[in-house]
């Protein structure tokens, strides 16, 4: 089998193992552990072979490609593929889906039916990042969409059953526009004579009319950036984040969200280029206001989980707008702040659901003084604190300083202003990070706080896996740049030929 597949068999694999022969919360935690460490092995290894293959003078567009008929009506293919970028991706998901089965080692009720929804929906991940046809990416789409709905509506908190179906209903309808917009560059790729085909990289050698770029790309973009919080479309999101387990909330922020950025990277833009440069501007002020919304938006909660939430949109706005530049060195830092955020989200809500666990409290003004209580907690979450306001040395302002200096290499006025205005998020981030983590961590200790638990081992070695890639980011950015720019030379030339 080729070594791509194995990363949608082993899970697949691993639910069937839990759903044969665990039986209760030990078996099947154990199982789903086995399962995903099994996946960073392959995951590290498919790094090593990418870079062997690179060294080697393997220059394809895309390495260890798979093209198997599987609609042959439609001319569907299973057709799989990498490049720097899907590495670093499928890299994220294991690291954060094996930190969530450590956040989750005691989650109960169901805790069979847990993992394995757990499990499903990071098939889903991997497989929509390998794939290069876009009716198997639709599929793996919707695969790691709709195990949210129950992952949420049972094992949340507060109106889990609302926010699971507002986010059901919001991302399935935004699923409908894409299909819309995928079926429409299906049609139109007839043109000429031709057959028509779903495969990414062969449409990428016909041209599609200019007119239909322009209908299609806004469907596409919306599609893929409703799940990456586009604005206005984000409002499933803080509340999802709110009533999500904190395994889920994690998965949902750190990998899930990451779909739409790389959809736009991978699809809307490379294959409607045209499309994308006619409706930049109008994009571009969404994106721009969703990144100063989330920021004022996150400053004004008292809830942690809702301050975290609404600094996702913020954040996440980041990559949407740093998309929409259209030049390297954005695109670049658009990559890599996901990746970035990925790590950083993930242990927010990790550190929260742990804080939350003990003192079953989020409101902020009910809370402060838990470094004398919880040390080693109150450290990782001024650490992350740290990292989401931007500190060099972390993740997050390697990421964001490629954004912002790829952003003002643009000559064009309004593009500049609309930089500016991006960047003042960052002052606002600072205040309320600060803020909370001042309130949070320091200060006198309200008494019935007093005696709380140390961390387990089990949430030590979450906090260390994230605390160990936000940091390997922060101080290595260059070898983690050479993976994302490898693809994105490639996939901009479309774009600004």
């Amino acid at each position: 089998m080729d070594i791509l597949s194995l990363f949608v068999v082993v899970p697949v694999l691993t639910v069937l193992a839990m759903v044969l022969f665990t039986k209760d919360l030990k078996q099947a935690r154990l199982v789903a552990l086995v399962g995903m460490l099994v996946q960073l092995g392959m995951s590290v290894n498919l790094i090593v072979q990418y870079m062997n293959a690179r060294r080697a003078g393997d220059r394809s567009m895309m390495l260890f490609e798979r093209n198997v008929p599987w609609f042959t009506e439609f001319n569907a293919n299973y057709h799989i593929g990498v490049d720097g970028v899907s590495v670093l991706m499928i890299l994220l998901t294991t690291l954060i889906v094996i930190a969530g089965i450590f956040v989750s080692w005691k989650i109960k009720p169901l805790s069979k039916e847990f993992f394995i929804s757990l499990i499903v929906l990071a098939t889903g991940v991997f497989g929509f990042f390998i794939s290069l046809d876009l009716f198997t990416m639709f599929v793996f789409y919707e695969i790691a969409v709709i195990p949210m709905y129950l992952l949420i509506g049972i094992w949340g908190s507060g109106p889990r059953e609302y926010a699971a179906m507002k986010l059901t209903l919001m991302l399935m309808g935004a699923s409908a526009l894409l299909l819309v917009a995928l079926l429409g560059i299906y049609f139109t790729s007839s043109a000429g004579g031709q057959t028509p085909t779903f495969d990414i990289m062969e449409l990428s050698q016909r041209e599609m009319p200019y007119v239909w770029q322009k209908v299609f790309f806004p469907l596409a973009f919306i599609g893929f950036g409703t799940i990456g919080a586009l604005f206005p479309f984000h409002t499933w999101s803080p509340d999802g984040h709110a009533s999500a387990p904190t395994a889920v909330s994690m998965l949902h922020a750190g990998v899930l969200m990451k779909l739409g950025g790389y959809g736009i990277f991978r699809f809307a833009m490379f294959l409607m280029p045209e499309g994308a440069l006619f409706w930049q501007d109008f994009f571009l002020i969404l994106a721009v206001t969703g990144v100063t919304y989330g920021a004022l938006s996150a400053i004004q909660q008292t809830d942690l989980k809702y301050i975290n939430a609404y600094s996702s949109v913020s954040h996440l706005g980041l990559v949407l707008f740093a998309l929409l530049m259209i030049n390297k060195t954005a695109w670049s830092g658009a990559m890599l702040q996901s990746l970035s955020h990925g790590f950083i989200t993930a242990l927010f809500f990790a550190l929260i659901g742990m804080i939350y666990g003990r003192t079953h409290v989020r409101d902020i003004t009910k809370m402060q003084g838990m470094m004398r209580v919880v040390p080693l907690l109150s450290v990782a979450y001024v650490i992350t604190a740290l990292a989401n306001l931007g500190l060099p040395g972390f993740s997050g302002f390697v990421a964001e300083m490629n954004i912002f200096v790829g952003a003002f290499l643009n000559h064009d006025l309004y593009k500049q202003a609309l930089t500016v205005f991006a960047v003042t998020s960052i002052v606002v981030t600072a205040v309320y990070m600060l803020r909370l983590t001042g309130r949070l961590v320091f200060g006198p200790t309200t008494k019935i706080y007093t005696g709380l638990p140390h961390a387990f081992w089990y949430e030590k070695t979450a906090i260390a896996i994230l605390v160990l890639f936000i940091t390997l980011i922060g101080t290595l950015p260059f070898w983690w740049l050479q993976f994302i720019q490898d693809s994105v030379n490639n996939f901009i030339q479309p774009l600004i030929k």
